[in-house]
C-alpha cells in the first residue's frame, strides 16, 4: 500500500481525572454523537539520540491498536495544524522501515533511528455527527501513560478535538464547551511533547535586531533558505507538486546570497557551499526542466494546425521528456540519499550556527547599498558583453548571464528590504522583470537544442521532420522577440 496523507486539525487539553465529559451534542451544527468507540493504543515514537525530529516538532511513531494502525509521521503546518503521512504496518517492528526514514532524512540524515519514547492510551472516541449522519469531529477522551527510558512513567489524561467534515468554528465551540467544563488547554503541543519534558534541546529563533549588521541581514536570509530546503525535502521524496521547483529555489537564494555577502562571510567558506548547492540545484534541475518542457510543448503543438502536424510529434517529444523526467526524479532521489547532502545539510547547520563572519562586517544601514551597487555592476557588465557578442550563439550566452545577474540583484534586494524597505522592494521587481524576459529567451534556446536533436533523430529514422522544423522556427521567433523586447527596455529600468 502506497502511503497517506491528511491534514490534521485538532486542539489538545488537560483534564482532570474527576472532570466528567460534556454534553456535545449540544453544540452548534452537531445533530447527534454516534456511540462511544473504546480503544486500546500503543504507540512507539523514534527519533535520534539527540532528539532532532522533536527539535525540529517532528514526531514519527508506530502505532497499533486504532483504526488507523501503521507509522505515521507528522509535520508541523501551522498552529494547530500538522501533516500527517501514514505508512502501512508492515513486518518490521524493532527499526523504521527506509520509506518511512527517508520522509524524515533531512532531519536525522544518516543518524541512527531509536526508540524514545513508548506510550499506552485508553481513549474513548465520540464522534460529532451532522443531520446526515457524517462525522463533524471526533473528541478523544484519552488516559495516557508514557515511558520514557531510564525513567518511571508517567501518567495524565486529556481531551483531544480533531476536526473531520466540521469548520473551525465548531472547533472553537467545542473548546469553549470543553473549558467550562473543566478543561485546560494542554502544557505541550503533542503527547510525545509532554512525555519528554525539558529532553528536547531548544532551537535558536534567528530574528533581526533593530540595528542589524550586514551579517544579520545574511542570516536572516539564510536561515529562511535552509527552513525552505527543510520544508521542501519531504515533500520532493513524496512527489509533491512543485516542490522540486520551490526545493531549486532555495538552493539557488542560498547560493546567491552566499555570493553577494562575501564583504562579510568568508569567501573560501561560503564557496565550499555553494560548490555544495550548485552540485545539488543539478541534480533537481534535470527532472524539473523536462517537466517545465513538457508542459510547454504540449501546449505549442496542440496550438498548430491539424495538417501541418506531420506524424506523431506530441508524443515522440513526450516520450523523450517523460524519460528525462523519470531519469532525472531518480537521480535526484539518489541524491538526497547521499552522504554528500548529508553533509550539506551539516554544514548548513554549522553556517546558521556560526555565521563565519569577516571583519568588515557593519552596519547593515552604512554597508549593504554598496553591496547592492557591485551587483548592480556586474549586471550592467553582462549586459555591455551582450551588445558587444560577435555572434547570435555568444549573445544568447551572454544574455543567459545577464539573467543570472539579474537573479542575484533581486535576491540580493530581497534580504536587504528589512533595512531599506521599498527601494529594495521596487529594485528587485525591476530585476525579475530582467529575469522574466530572459528567462523567456533562455526556454526558446533550450528549446531549440531539443527540437533540432529531435528532428535530427526523426530524419535519421525514415521520418519527415517538418513539424519540428516549424516548431524549431516558431521558437526561435519568441527568442527573437524576448531579445528585441529586452534592449527596448534596458534602457528605461534604472540600475
Amino acid at each position: 500500500m502506497a502511503p497517506t496523507e491528511q491534514l490534521e486539525i485538532e486542539t489538545k487539553y488537560d483534564v482532570d481525572d474527576s472532570v466528567i465529559l460534556p454534553a456535545m451534542h449540544e453544540l452548534p451544527g452537531v445533530a447527534s454523537v454516534a456511540q462511544p468507540v473504546e480503544l486500546d493504543l500503543e504507540a512507539v515514537y523514534y527519533d535520534t539520540a539527540d532528539l532532532d525530529l522533536a527539535a525540529n516538532k517532528v514526531t514519527l511513531r508506530r502505532r497499533t491498536g486504532g483504526e488507523d494502525d501503521g507509522w505515521h509521521v507528522k509535520f508541523p503546518v501551522s498552529s494547530g495544524e500538522r501533516l500527517e503521512v501514514h505508512h502501512p504496518l508492515g513486518r518490521s517492528v524493532q527499526s523504521v522501515p527506509s520509506a518511512v526514514v527517508r520522509t524524515v532524512r533531512v532531519y536525522v540524515r544518516d543518524r541512527a533511528l531509536v526508540p524514545v519514547v513508548r506510550l499506552q492510551t485508553r481513549r474513548v472516541v465520540h464522534r460529532l455527527l451532522d443531520a446526515d449522519g457524517d462525522v463533524l469531529a471526533e473528541v478523544a477522551d484519552d488516559n495516557v501513560t508514557a515511558t520514557v527510558e531510564g525513567d518511571e512513567p508517567e501518567s495524565w489524561r486529556e481531551w483531544e478535538v480533531e476536526l473531520v467534515d466540521g469548520d473551525r468554528l465548531l472547533l472553537e465551540d467545542a473548546g469553549e464547551l470543553l473549558k467550562s467544563a473543566g478543561a485546560r488547554p494542554a502544557s505541550g503541543p503533542s503527547k510525545l511533547a509532554r512525555a519528554l519534558g525539558n529532553r528536547v534541546p531548544s532551537t535558536e529563533s534567528i530574528s533581526l535586531p533593530k540595528k542589524p549588521l550586514t551579517s544579520d541581514l545574511f542570516r536572516a536570509y539564510a536561515a529562511a533558505q535552509v527552513k525552505a530546503i527543510h520544508e521542501r525535502d519531504p515533500e520532493v521524496r513524496r512527489d509533491v507538486p512543485d516542490s522540486i521547483h520551490k526545493f531549486r529555489v532555495a538552493t539557488r537564494r542560498l547560493r546567491s546570497a552566499l555570493a553577494t555577502y562575501r564583504p562579510v562571510i568568508d569567501r573560501e567558506a561560503g564557496d565550499e557551499i555553494r560548490t555544495e548547492l550548485k552540485w545539488l540545484a543539478g541534480e533537481l534541475g534535470v527532472a524539473r526542466d523536462a517537466e517545465v518542457q513538457r508542459e510547454h510543448f504540449a501546449a505549442e503543438v496542440a496550438a498548430q494546425p491539424v495538417e501541418l502536424v506531420i506524424g506523431r510529434v506530441a508524443g515522440r517529444i513526450d516520450d523523450h521528456l517523460r524519460g528525462v523526467y523519470k531519469n532525472g526524479r531518480a537521480g535526484a532521489l539518489a541524491a538526497l540519499e547521499s552522504p554528500r547532502y548529508f553533509r550539506l545539510l551539516d554544514a548548513l547547520d554549522e553556517l546558521l550556527a556560526k555565521p563565519p563572519v569577516t571583519g568588515d562586517d557593519r552596519k547593515a544601514s552604512k554597508q549593504i547599498d554598496d553591496i547592492l551597487a557591485h551587483d548592480r555592476k556586474r549586471m550592467r557588465k553582462a549586459v555591455k558583453r551582450s551588445k558587444a557578442a560577435e555572434t547570435v550563439a555568444k549573445q544568447d550566452h551572454e544574455l543567459h548571464e545577464v539573467r543570472k545577474a539579474a537573479k542575484r540583484l533581486r535576491y540580493a534586494a530581497e534580504s536587504a528590504e528589512p533595512v531599506l524597505g521599498d527601494d529594495a522592494t521596487k529594485l528587485a521587481a525591476r530585476a525579475e522583470e530582467v529575469q522574466e524576459i530572459l528567462g523567456e529567451h533562455q526556454d526558446s534556446v533550450v528549446s531549440r537544442d531539443l527540437l533540432h536533436r529531435l528532428a535530427l533523430e526523426v530524419f535519421a529514422d525514415g521520418g519527415n521532420p517538418f513539424t519540428f522544423g516549424r516548431l524549431h522556427a516558431i521558437e526561435e521567433a519568441c527568442g527573437n522577440t524576448s531579445r528585441a523586447a529586452f534592449y527596448e527596455l534596458w534602457p528605461t529600468l534604472k540600475f
